[in-house]
């Protein structure tokens, strides 16, 4: 057995797991890591500009893969810039391990320049982190944070100090176990029983899936055609849920259409299917509800559940199906099919412009990049309004893939995460649906996105507002206030930067320049000029919502900003 550095061994480790990149920013505590990446062939360190960037490309990378990917941050400000992305990849449950490196051994815990905890820093986020302290903990420490990540799916990191890093140690060759397909967990045949008999005994049955249905696809159609359920995804689920699926009837919740939100509260039975929806008010309080998650912490914590099956989506359903009886009356299911066909209609309708407007509606930019796009295009969308066009307009096919911080609700990842996924889809098109404020909060990704000459193409909906709080403001009656961007033209700032850049504000012109910016061989930036008072309704209105409108109104004409209602009349009402 030879001997190796401690940099080596994790960098032969990473590349036993199928590692091709290392996403960070280079430091001086990070030199042996870098250094020895440099000298190999098959793996190679992007720089970004930004740590938190970094992290979130990793996250995409994983996403789109299931393989493990990887980040890494220098001591101190390295390290707690990239704890906003490892908290999104670790709730998102990505597997991502990261590396962050610390300051001589010997200085740690005195105080010494740029010193952190790291070891403390992250334990929120991740599974596993522990400081390799000793060259001869190194094997053991980074194949366990590797198989922590993998086998728990989310964070793993390992914590070196920059003299560690180039010390030696004996150095085994890597073995991993978690690169493997896991086994199905199944629950116990009582269990499955009890929930045929409850879904047997009802009459309107609702499916409620997420994204613990990816690769079960066939088994969520066939206990839709059984129980004649419609299917009504959360949004993690769209691109598992959506494809090819007549029994689907879109999203419920706040981004969501009336045809979801009352198929959930017409139904007498809810049938959850590997998701863990977090909107109680958004469950109907008398209906019975069975559920299936691999993860036993998400059963019942969302809404009274009456059976709670622990296990695997689709080992659970092959278990379910045989004893569920099929059934002919469809009236619940066809009452929820006109609806979502009614909601795609004006959905349909919302997505127009008159030609000549000095401004886009959003809807009408996203259901052109629908039409328009690849049809194995990956999206990614920012927080916030991005977010509720991609999830309305954007239609998966099986094809498709859709990212965002979907559990986290980060701001900014949407251009960062574009990076990721184009690097590790090569020739495939990228497409980024970012807010002016995501967009400008690491609009240092911009001059990686120049520096790494990826094809993304980055759509900017820009109404000069943080628009989705302005939109909580007046749903709780409050005047906005902190919310107003001054910003710049985003197409000439990027023409600034060496990439191709328009602005497009008349909706005569935005076909054109979308497909301008879509054949376009490299990165693109598109500053799509929306209109701020665009209101994206949820499906069910509360009266507090309601009140909350009427109070914002009346507080408006108060304090004489009676323009911004005539112009929250022309974008929403006179269409």
């Amino acid at each position: 057995m030879s001997k190796k550095t401690v940099s080596d061994i994790i960098i032969d480790t990473l590349q036993a797991a199928g590692v091709k990149r290392v996403y960070g920013l280079v430091g001086d505590s990070l030199n042996g890591i870098t250094d020895a990446i440099r000298t190999r062939e098959g793996i190679e360190f992007i720089q970004v500009r930004h740590e938190e960037a970094g992290a979130f490309a990793a996250g995409a990378e994983a996403h789109l893969t299931g393989s493990l990917a990887v980040c890494a941050g220098s001591c101190g400000p390295g390290n707690t810039h990239l704890i906003n992305g490892l908290y999104d990849c670790h709730r998102s449950r990505m597997p991502v391990l990261a590396i962050a490196a610390q300051i001589p051994s010997e200085e740690i815990g005195t105080g010494y320049f740029q010193e952190t905890h790291p070891e403390r820093l992250f334990r929120e986020c991740s599974h596993y982190c522990e400081v390799i302290a000793t060259p001869a903990q190194a094997v053991r420490m980074v194949e366990g944070a590797i198989q922590a990540a993998l086998g728990l799916r989310g964070v793993g990191v390992v914590v070196i100090p920059g003299d560690v890093a180039h010390l030696e140690a004996e150095a085994p060759a890597p073995r991993l176990f978690s690169l493997g397909q896991a086994s199905g967990i199944v629950p116990t045949p009582d269990k499955i029983a009890q929930a045929a008999a409850l879904l047997n005994a009802c009459d309107k049955v609702t499916i409620l899936a997420g994204i613990g249905c990816s690769g079960a696809h066939a088994e969520l159609l066939q206990a839709a055609q059984a129980l004649q359920a419609p299917v009504v995804h959360a949004l993690r689920g769209k691109e598992c849920v959506e494809p090819n699926n007549p029994f689907d009837v879109g999203l419920t919740g706040l981004l969501g259409m009336p045809a979801g939100y009352h198929a959930l509260m017409d139904a007498d039975a809810i049938l959850m299917l590997g998701t863990d929806f977090p909107y109680r008010q958004f469950f109907p309080e008398e209906a019975r509800v069975v559920q299936i998650d691999l993860r036993p912490e998400h059963l019942g914590r969302r809404t009274r559940v009456e059976v709670g099956l622990h296990g695997s989506v689709i080992e659970t359903l092959h278990q379910l199906l045989p004893q569920l009886r099929p059934r002919t009356d469809s009236a619940h299911l066809q009452a929820a099919q006109e609806r979502h066909q009614h909601d795609e209609q004006h959905l349909a309708d919302l997505a127009t412009g008159d030609a000549g407007d000095t401004s886009l509606h959003p809807p009408h930019v996203a259901r052109l990049l629908d039409e328009l796009a690849a049809e194995d295009a990956i999206f990614t969308c920012d927080v916030g309004t991005p977010t509720i066009w991609a999830a309305r307009y954007l239609h998966m096919n099986g094809r498709r893939r859709l990212i965002g911080s979907f559990v986290h609700g980060s701001m900014a990842g949407a251009l960062s995460q574009a990076i990721g996924a184009a690097l590790a889809n090569p020739g495939r098109q990228v497409v980024a649906l970012c807010g002016d404020g995501g967009f400008a909060m690491l609009l240092s990704e911009l001059l990686t996105l120049r520096q790494l000459k990826v094809p993304v193409k980055v759509i900017i909906f820009n109404n000069s507002a943080y628009g989705f709080v302005e939109l909580e403001m007046k749903a709780a009656g409050t005047l906005e206030y902190g919310t107003q961007l001054d910003n710049p033209n985003f197409g000439q700032l990027a023409e600034a930067a060496g990439i191709t850049g328009y602005q497009v504000h008349d909706p005569a012109q935005l076909e054109s320049v979308l497909r301008q910016a879509l054949a376009h061989d490299g990165p693109v930036v598109v500053d799509a000029i929306v209109k701020r008072q665009e209101l994206s309704m949820p499906p069910h209105i509360e009266v507090a919502q309601a009140k909350g409108f009427s109070m914002y109104a009346l507080k408006a004409l108060m304090n004489g900003r009676g323009d911004e209602l005539v112009e929250l009349a022309k974008a929403n009402l006179f269409r």
